[in-house]
């Protein structure tokens, strides 16, 4: 089925708000929602949307709680969620730190205490687009086990970042630290199908490519030890920077019941012009080098916005159901 984004977003608030969640929050986390189905990032899209409702009824997610913004100092603004939405506190704490990056040159913003982000880039694109380069990170759940191990101990701990270009987005990655995202696991074992070997291991800390063994086992880190490196760099920021919690202290994140996330994003705002204002003519230097070579290109520098995608039939049918019927459809 082809469906427009603007009806993707309108029926993701409507169920948002039919299982509980405030107004502006519903609309917030319904936007990104509908950003990620049409970035083709489906894993954070409409997947994860009767998740979102489920935990809305059971209080794992608190819908309607109100962010609150602090600026411990002039180059830094914490946003403490409370244990609701990521979308919602990031809104709340955005305009403050661009503020705080064009004041001081570089500025750090903090979102404690939320529910998972799900899709990290959607945030790096918003601070890109007032002009400024974007860094941002977030843990999640423990499901990766270092180089050689058998105990998750980590996240697929994201990192995103987003650079401006005098033309629009410069560049744009948004990529697991682990060799595949959790929810490409999930969506293979719903399927039925295997999985390629070097994305997990089973609990023995063996190669596997049953997905099932891969979820009662461990996922592995991109790269080996430079995948594992760069996922603990994402967890202490995340958490140690956020006062959130680790990886190893969170849920599965889709899980109905049990406390909050809890998990911490944390990004870094900086003024391209600060030091030195060449970063437009570097990029074009480089990007002149990549169009001499057919096949290579700049991560994100194509992305177009389209008007509608393909979804599922049985997975419209469900948002619908969540949309009209509430708590019932959740149930």
């Amino acid at each position: 089925m082809r469906i427009g984004i603007d009806d993707i977003a309108r029926m993701s608030e409507q169920a948002l708000l039919a299982h509980g969640a405030g107004a502006w929050q519903a609309s917030e986390v319904a936007r990104a929602v509908a950003r990620a189905e049409e970035t083709g990032n489906v894993i954070c899209g409409l997947y994860y949307l009767e998740s979102y409702c489920r935990q809305l009824v059971s209080g794992r997610v608190d819908g309607r709680v109100e962010p609150v913004v602090t600026l411990p100092r002039p180059g830094a603004v914490t946003v403490d969620a409370r244990f609701g939405f990521a979308q919602p506190a990031f809104s709340r704490g955005l305009q403050p730190a661009i503020e705080a990056a064009r004041a001081c040159g570089i500025a750090s913003l903090a979102v404690c205490h939320s529910h998972t982000c799900t899709s990290l880039g959607y945030f790096t694109e918003q601070i890109a687009a007032k002009g400024l380069i974007a860094i941002g990170v977030t843990n999640a759940s423990a499901i990766v086990a270092g180089p050689g191990g058998k105990r998750p101990v980590i996240g697929t701990n994201p990192i995103a970042f987003t650079i401006p270009g005098p033309d629009g987005i410069a560049m744009h990655a948004d990529f697991s630290t682990a060799a595949v995202a959790l929810g490409k696991i999930t969506k293979a074992q719903a399927a039925g199908e295997r999985i390629p070997l070097g994305w997990a291991v089973d609990r023995n800390g063996k190669p596997t490519t049953d997905p099932a063994e891969a979820l009662s086992g461990s996922l592995v880190s991109a790269a080996d030890y430079k995948g594992w490196a760069l996922g603990l760099l994402v967890e202490f920021l995340a958490a140690g920077l956020t006062g959130s919690v680790n990886s190893l202290d969170v849920k599965g994140l889709k899980a109905e019941a049990g406390p909050p996330h809890d998990l911490g994003q944390f990004y870094i705002l900086i003024d391209p012009d600060t030091h030195a204002a060449s970063l437009a003519e570097r990029i074009s230097r480089v990007a002149e080098a990549v169009a001499d070579d057919p096949g290579v290109r700049i991560p994100g520098k194509q992305r177009t916005r389209l008007d509608a995608v393909e979804v599922a039939p049985a997975l419209w049918q469900l948002v619908q159901q969540l949309a009209k019927a509430g708590t019932t459809a959740a149930g």
